[in-house]
């Protein structure tokens, strides 16, 4: 696992400060009016955070759909971007991660908003804690059809070609591409499968390798705290569609939150 990309700055949490990790706010679903209700409860979220988190990690699908054209970015969200823009400012590092609804991020966030992007899972030392941190989407055995659509949509061609599509057109097309593929996934997503839980064997598997004390992922729309051995746990984000749930570390213990405004 030396091949992962680490994030070695955050070794020391000062005194008083969290990390905090959120998930799957699927931004833009599944319509403008459900969506802004939802991304008002994002920002007061963050805006309760701010007085002690020392990072934010957004770990994919923030968005139901992103593409940034070289002058254009789609409508709305500017809540949302505010608020990540004030928290940056204040030195929080935020550090964005895309999922299988957001994976055509480019450069926007990271010039306008200094966030870092990252496009696979992630290694983190932590006040002394090692994370393994990524969405999750194609990751562990099995589904190889999603995994070779994936590999299609992340290569050159395909995010070339859309860029050619006027925006009014091109997403709109990903928003329907986007909508009827959580249709079709969301019952089986938020199906919790016990021992089978597939991102569970995967950290099971890494484990054998390499330790981790924390796995931290999204995806599954499921708020799960699961052992991985007597050393170490995997945690699912869940979503805020419905639960608005969220992991706070103190620099010694990872726990599951559930915001309520």
């Amino acid at each position: 696992m030396d091949s992962l990309e680490r994030i070695t700055s955050l070794k020391e949490l000062p005194s008083g400060k969290k990390i905090y990790f959120a998930s799957d706010f699927h931004l833009g679903a599944p319509n403008s009016k459900e969506s802004l209700v939802r991304e008002r409860k994002i920002v007061e979220w963050l805006e309760h955070i701010k007085k002690d988190a020392s990072a934010i990690f957004l770990v994919g699908d923030v968005f139901d759909f992103w593409f940034e054209y070289e002058n254009v970015i789609p409508k709305g969200f500017i809540r949302f971007q505010g608020k990540l823009a004030e928290l940056s400012d204040h030195g929080v590092p935020i550090f964005l991660f895309t999922g299988n609804h957001d994976l055509w991020y480019t450069d926007y966030f990271e010039k306008e908003l200094s966030i870092q992007i990252f496009k696979n899972p992630i290694r983190a030392e932590i006040a002394g804690k090692d994370f393994f941190i990524g969405h999750g989407d194609g990751l562990g055995d099995g589904d190889h059809f999603f995994k070779f659509v994936k590999k299609i949509f992340v290569s050159r061609l395909p995010k070339w070609l859309f860029k050619w599509l006027h925006p009014d057109i091109g997403i709109s097309i990903a928003k329907f591409w986007s909508g009827s593929s959580r249709e079709g996934k969301g019952i089986e997503d938020e199906k919790f499968l016990g021992d089978d839980e597939i991102l569970l064997n995967y950290c099971k598997q890494i484990e054998q390798k390499d330790h981790h004390d924390f796995y931290i992922f999204g995806h599954r729309h499921l708020a799960l705290e699961m052992k991985v051995s007597n050393q170490s746990t995997y945690f699912n984000l869940g979503e805020w569609f419905k639960a608005n749930t969220y992991l706070e570390f103190d620099g010694e213990k990872a726990t599951l939150c559930h915001f309520n405004s």
